[in-house]
């Protein structure tokens, strides 16, 4: 073998020999990923019943998650879970602001991370099977920070944003656009709820649920981290319900 072949098949034993590396660690990363995701918190019974529906709400199985159709016909909020927390936890919280008139969609994202899939609204506002007038784009915790990445993209599309325990990353400021965030004043994370003005439009509401914590937006239990709620989850959620209905319908 030539001096200059002989180096080729060196040259091609390392690019070999990389490669294989580079795949090892990248399926390393996969299988450490994907035992992260394995665990994840559950819906409680609470939030399973809500999933029954009652006399004014008809919960449905979609595509992607539940539509939570109550007596309302305008308006509409398509909602992103928080990172590893299973859809169902929100059903609850979804049904009491249906109920009182605007529809909600509830999103189940891949291994419960909605940044695997923020754009997700797209397959349910660009539907030829819905026809509301107003559509809004919210999510607790992960999932409302991934609803205000893709709101920020849709702004023309969009009435606006409704944020539980989450804030924006990306720019909102846009003619007519509206948004509303919801916390809890025993929210582990306050300080970071409230920062990023700059960012939201000025067409903006917020409501501090005093004695509120972050998990009790759903039902999934404790949060490591969180603070301790000093109201019920039943209060805290038929207070975000209340404004959420009287945001998204223009009140």
């Amino acid at each position: 073998m030539s001096n200059e072949n002989h180096a080729k098949a060196k040259t091609h034993v390392k690019l070999r020999r990389v490669a294989l590396g580079l795949l090892a660690v990248l399926a390393i990363v996969v299988v450490a990923f994907l035992a992260y995701a394995s665990t994840y918190s559950r819906a409680t019974t609470r939030a399973e019943a809500a999933l029954a529906g009652s006399d004014s709400v008809r919960v449905t199985a979609t595509a992607n998650g539940y539509l939570f159709d109550g007596p309302g016909t305008e308006d509409a909020l398509v909602f992103y879970p928080g990172g590893k927390v299973q859809c169902e936890a929100y059903a609850a919280q979804l049904e009491s602001i249906a109920e009182k008139g605007t529809d909600v969609f509830l999103v189940r994202m891949p291994l419960n991370f909605a940044f695997l899939d923020m754009n997700a609204a797209d397959s349910i506002i660009g539907s030829n099977e819905y026809h509301y007038s107003h559509w809004y784009v919210g999510g607790h915790s992960l999932g409302g920070a991934m609803a205000a990445v893709y709101a920020a993209d849709h702004t023309s599309e969009l009435d606006g944003l409704v944020v539980l325990a989450a804030y924006p990353t990306k720019c909102l400021r846009a003619p007519g656009f509206r948004m509303l965030s919801v916390y809890g004043s025993e929210d582990g994370e306050v300080d970071k709820l409230q920062s990023h003005a700059d960012l939201r439009p000025d067409d903006y509401a917020e409501l501090v649920i005093e004695g509120g914590n972050h998990a009790q937006f759903g039902d999934y239990g404790a949060q490591d981290g969180d603070g301790v709620a000093t109201i019920s989850v039943e209060e805290q959620q038929g207070l975000t319900a209340n404004a959420v209905a009287a945001f998204t319908q223009g009140e």
